[in-house]
């Protein structure tokens, strides 16, 4: 028979170019509870890249760069993932604004991408993931690492800044105490370690840099979007 993926012939379980099984199980309950085990699992999934990603980040990340990227949750899944669960704790609790609060009157398109931006923080933080990513390339070129690579690292060391954020939101909205605040300063903290400790953990210069790059790269995207709502304002005002 032939691999119903790839149309190689196949003479064992399993197809020799792409490893396709030649017949997939049926999908049931066990299937299901399989399942739910390989994303929790400590070994590799999503609790064991938190884990790593924590304990030694800079090391965990080279490494899934450059010789293993079984054992981690796959970067862009990790922080869609980590954005969903904070964005969804906020909304449910309603601390939406305690982060990003903008006045802007009237109907404007400032205003509705401000207003989207203080409602999906977590999205609003990936999108300013690339211009962090810029800055890193400008401060850290002698690494050779390229912007992607770069945009990789971030996905994985902004999945777990906001984790953090998911916790502290989910505590506000348990205590009813003002804990944000703190999770952005422990986010920073963490992002500004993580970093630097993915370039080269004993330089303390690394870690300044690694700072800088990111409020640099913040400041640019909140630049950008104010430029873009400003202009379609003055385009469809004429």
């Amino acid at each position: 028979m032939n691999c119903k993926n790839c149309n190689t012939e196949i003479n064992s379980k399993f197809c020799p170019d792409c490893g396709q099984p030649t017949s997939l199980k049926r999908v049931d309950g066990h299937y299901i509870i399989h399942e739910i085990e390989h994303i929790l699992h400590f070994e590799r999934g999503i609790l064991y890249t938190i884990r790593e990603l924590i304990t030694n980040p800079g090391q965990n990340i080279r490494n899934y760069l450059s010789e293993n990227r079984s054992r981690l949750v796959k970067p862009v899944i990790f922080i869609i993932v980590t954005s969903l669960i904070y964005t969804l704790i906020s909304h449910f609790f309603h601390i939406e604004e305690e982060l990003i609060n903008f006045e802007v009157s009237g109907k404007s398109a400032i205003g509705s991408i401000l207003k989207w931006m203080q409602g999906n923080y977590g999205y609003a933080s990936i999108l300013a993931g690339i211009f962090i990513a810029i800055w890193l390339k400008v401060f850290f070129k002698k690494y050779k690492y390229n912007f992607y690579e770069l945009l990789i690292m971030l996905c994985f060391v902004q999945g777990i800044s906001m984790l953090i954020f998911a916790v502290f939101a989910l505590l506000e909205g348990v205590s009813h105490f003002k804990l944000l605040s703190f999770a952005g300063i422990l986010g920073v903290i963490y992002m500004t370690w993580a970093m630097g400790n993915f370039f080269e953990e004993r330089k303390f210069g690394n870690y300044a840099k690694a700072f800088i790059a990111s409020f640099l790269g913040t400041i640019t995207f909140y630049i950008i979007i104010f430029a873009i709502g400003i202009s379609i304002d003055i385009i469809t005002e004429h």
